[in-house]
């Protein structure tokens, strides 16, 4: 799948919806405690605690910033160049 692929869907998905940053943080927030609580491994959390769970909140995380990106003004491809050349950069560091 392609990035303009992806960003067509999810506003097939959610229309003219489009969020503020702060209402974006707080979506993401609740994504990263879902992840947070399949590392935690907690008891109450096991009927949850599956691979597939873990896949749809990382799937989770990579089309909503897709479409979070853009409803912020931004490209996401654009987005995405910029964090692979940052990474890059951090790992030569880090070397």
């Amino acid at each position: 799948m392609e990035i303009k692929e992806l960003s067509k869907k999810g506003k097939k998905i959610w229309g003219d919806q489009k969020l503020v940053l702060s209402e974006i943080i707080v979506r993401m927030g609740k994504v990263f405690g879902d992840i947070c609580r399949w590392e935690r491994n907690a008891p109450k959390d096991l009927a949850t605690h599956t691979d597939y769970e873990l896949k749809k909140e990382l799937g989770n995380i990579i089309f909503s910033t897709i479409r979070w990106c853009e409803e912020l003004g931004y490209n996401p491809e654009e987005c995405v160049e910029i964090a692979e050349a940052e990474q890059s950069k951090s790992v030569s560091v880090l070397r």
